[in-house]
């Protein structure tokens, strides 16, 4: 009976060694790792904090998705302002570039076609000083200088132009007594120096008794300052040189 029991007890006693030996590797197991990126509603974390957990990490991680997804849609549109704007850029720096060029050959076309003139001409008649007007290239400005004899602000002005016209060889310079013009007592009395301006044949500039402008005692600078102002004269100094060389 003793030998029963103890046989009995020493089954028991193996059956439950051998049961927690089998058991024990069963907890040790790691479970299967799930996908962060792509959750589909399960879980393997039990319960519900363990499902709602993975939920909640599922919904971030889109959430951060769409966020760089958006980032990324912003820096293309972006670069392609950036191209855009450089490409507007350049086609307006070519379009100067070719209006400046079409310019420049304009001026220096018809730089070439108005002649040139070395000396002041003497008006003698009315009729010379309207030649020298109407039959004159319709690109040439025409000054002429109204002035009186024993007149010293006359005698002066008539230097100037003789040092002008060595300078603006494209403008022609011309002069004539009041009288010969047909010039009334009262305007020789009191009229000049005058300089009057024309070009393809209007007047464009009219200077009665310039000394109220210059004073009685002048130079030829500032009588060329006082016609550029007055847009009689170009400034030679806004002329390409290339034209003023032509």
């Amino acid at each position: 009976m003793a030998d029963l029991e103890s046989k009995i007890l020493g089954e028991k006693q193996h059956y439950y060694c051998s049961s927690s030996d089998e058991e024990e590797p069963m907890l040790d197991r790691d479970p299967p790792k799930q996908s962060k990126s792509d959750w589909d509603g399960t879980s393997t974390n039990t319960g519900p904090k363990g499902v709602l957990n993975d939920w909640e990490q599922f919904q971030q991680e889109k959430k951060a998705q769409r966020i760089q997804k958006k980032k990324d849609v912003l820096k293309q549109i972006q670069d392609m302002a950036l191209t855009c704007k450089s490409e507007l850029d350049e086609l307006d720096d070519k379009f100067l570039a070719e209006y400046r060029e079409k310019r420049m050959r304009e001026m220096m076309a018809r730089s070439r076609e108005v002649p040139e003139f070395s000396e002041v001409h003497d008006l003698l008649t009315g009729e010379d000083y309207l030649n020298a007007i109407e039959k004159e290239n319709p690109n040439v400005t025409v000054l002429v200088h109204i002035y009186e004899l024993n007149v010293p602000a006359c005698s002066t002005m008539n230097m100037c132009f003789e040092t002008l016209c060595s300078e603006y060889k494209k403008t022609k310079f011309c002069k004539i007594i009041g009288s010969n013009a047909g010039m009334s007592l009262k305007f020789k009395m009191y009229g000049v120096p005058a300089i009057l301006a024309y070009k393809a044949g209007q007047l464009v500039g009219s200077f009665v008794r310039i000394t109220n402008e210059l004073g009685d005692e002048f130079f030829a600078g500032d009588v060329e300052n006082f016609l550029i102002e007055h847009g009689v004269l170009s400034d030679k100094s806004c002329t390409p040189s290339i034209i003023n060389d032509n």
